[in-house]
């Protein structure tokens, strides 16, 4: 099998960060604007995201809108449990991030254990794509705790959530161009990109009222979509051996 994940240049972090924004707004608005309520949202993702990552896992090869797809719906899974446990468990998102950082690293030990490697430019095996998964969902449901931990709790708010989270994977895109660990830089860049994407969601959908632009979660996730299908397709037309490895 050849390589499942795409290379991560710059139209894939572009995809990405809209991805996360979407899965912010796209969540808000199924469980409040639509009324929907959270069992029901979380439902019909559960059941969007299941069909979708069987058939990613069936694919023999690297399927531009399959993939962006599972990693939207993954986006609105990772915010429906982080905002699950917080909002209707009561958990504090000092102890949800700190839960979701200890998954992730045990989840990392298991699949280096396994494959010795966590690198995503081998991503050619059944058991190397499953753990790709499980830890792009627990990559966003810890996204989704920091970023609320960060804008909410510690108060930086939307604008300043925006710009610190930026400014941190501009530190690692920085590190990694002088010789930081290609692996550990991607996975914490990857990390980073959910609660900057939250914060950019939050910021472009809530009212003035709440420190946003007031543009409402149904105009965020359209010009988001229409932006992602837009990349997905541009990506699409570019040879296969040019996205993967």
């Amino acid at each position: 099998m050849v390589n499942k994940a795409p290379v991560a240049v710059l139209s894939f972090w572009v995809i990405k960060i809209l991805s996360t924004t979407v899965g912010e707004t796209g969540a808000d608005y199924l469980a409040v604007n639509a009324g929907l309520g959270t069992a029901v949202t979380g439902g019909i993702t559960a059941a969007l995201l299941a069909a979708a990552l069987v058939a990613q896992l069936r694919a023999g090869r690297f399927v531009p809108w399959l993939y962006w797809l599972c990693v939207v719906l993954l986006s609105v899974a990772g915010t429906q449990i982080t905002d699950a446990l917080t909002d209707r468990l009561g958990v504090s998102l000092y102890l949800s991030t700190a839960v979701f950082g200890v998954l992730l690293a045990l989840l990392f030990a298991a699949w280096y254990r396994s494959e010795r490697t966590l690198s995503v430019t081998t991503i050619n095996t059944g058991r190397r794509e499953r753990f790709y998964w499980a830890a792009i969902l627990l990559t966003f449901a810890l996204g989704t705790a920091a970023g609320d931990l960060a804008t909410e709790e510690l108060a930086l708010g939307f604008r300043l959530g925006v710009l610190a989270f930026g400014m941190l994977i501009a530190i690692i895109y920085a590190a990694k161009r002088n010789g930081a660990n290609p692996v550990l830089t991607f996975w914490l860049a990857y990390i980073l990109t959910r609660p900057l994407g939250a914060s950019l969601g939050d910021l472009l959908s809530q009212s003035t009222e709440y420190g946003g632009i007031g543009w409402g979660a149904v105009n965020t996730s359209i010009v988001f979509l229409l932006a992602i299908a837009a990349l997905v397709a541009f990506v699409s037309r570019t040879p296969p051996t040019v996205r993967a490895n």
